[in-house]
């Protein structure tokens, strides 16, 4: 195969990977806004590429839901001081995330108000805590 072929297959694959992981770490699934949900943690799963968190929150009408809270992976939340104890079943939380477009119980988490009092960032970024949370 000759040198310019196999240099056109390289950039080829290349673009096509970018784009392919483009697409998968795309926040487009959720809202721009945020919205605060209190509740009781059923679950937790810190793993990799995502963690997350299973929350049973009371609707309107005062009926649970469990909310599907999506979080960067247990690496990144080791390094902000989230532990396998950080949260665990029972624990009653406040979470500010992005609900999903589509109105299910889903949302890219930002915070976290834990249990003892603590405010962790679950996204990833450096967006300093919240004042009002």
């Amino acid at each position: 195969m000759p040198f310019t072929s196999r240099l056109s297959l390289v950039a080829i694959s290349s673009l096509v990977f970018a784009v392919a992981a483009s697409a998968h770490h795309s926040p487009s699934n959720y809202t721009n806004t945020y919205t605060d949900l209190e509740g009781v943690v059923k679950e937790v799963h810190l793993v990799v590429p995502h963690s997350w968190v299973y929350v049973e929150v009371k609707d309107t009408a005062g009926e649970p839901q469990i909310w599907i809270m999506e979080a960067i992976g247990r690496p990144t939340l080791q390094n902000i001081g989230v532990t396998p104890d950080y949260l665990k079943p029972g624990d009653r939380i406040k979470a500010r995330c992005f609900p999903m477009r589509d109105g299910s119980h889903g949302c890219r988490l930002g915070f976290i108000k834990a249990k003892d009092g603590s405010v962790k960032n679950w996204n990833g970024d450096n967006t300093p805590n919240p004042s009002d949370f």
